[in-house]
């Protein structure tokens, strides 16, 4: 209940969910988006034009200043998905799938919502500036778990779970 409440409050603050709590991937720190939002992306990037599963990826983790990069394993299953409901057909361009919409596919894409809208340079710049922490943070806490004493790091859980304690104050402060 309370990951949904945080979910929703992430999703109302930066206009997509950036799923932090579940973890960065190859220490890039980049934050995920949701399989709905994948899939609104996808529907919202074809409106534009036909694209390869790469070329939304990057252009994904362009239109959203390098805060959010989905990955292959969330691109790629929700293309076979889009393309199994009818949404989407893929033909083979230059040896690689290349994804268009179809009428259907049209119709629904017209009414998702485009995951990086509302993205202005200050709301990206401050996600940034939430990931860039979260990961120093993370150094900080993997240093004292390696290196430092008992005392060291039982005091590092103590600011660790302060610092969760105000964290959730402060969205219940809503």
């Amino acid at each position: 209940m309370l990951r949904n409440h945080l979910r929703e409050h992430r999703r109302r603050a930066f206009g997509f969910d950036p799923g932090w709590e579940r973890g960065h991937r190859h220490g890039h720190g980049r934050g995920r988006g949701r399989r709905g939002d994948t899939r609104a992306a996808v529907l919202g990037l074809l409106v534009e034009r036909p694209m390869h599963g790469y070329e939304m990826i990057s252009e994904l983790e362009q239109r959203t200043g390098g805060v959010w990069r989905p990955s292959p394993g969330s691109i790629y299953p929700t293309l076979q998905l889009l393309e199994d409901e009818g949404l989407i057909v893929s033909e083979q361009s230059e040896g690689r799938k290349r994804f268009t919409l179809t009428d259907a596919g049209r119709a629904e894409a017209e009414g998702a919502e485009r995951p990086w809208r509302g993205l202005d340079e200050s709301r990206i710049s401050e996600m940034q500036a939430f990931r860039e922490a979260g990961f120093g943070i993370m150094q900080a806490l993997r240093q004292v778990g390696m290196t430092g004493n008992d005392d060291q790091r039982r005091q590092a859980l103590e600011v660790l779970n302060e610092t969760k304690r105000k964290l959730y104050a402060i969205l219940a402060a809503e």
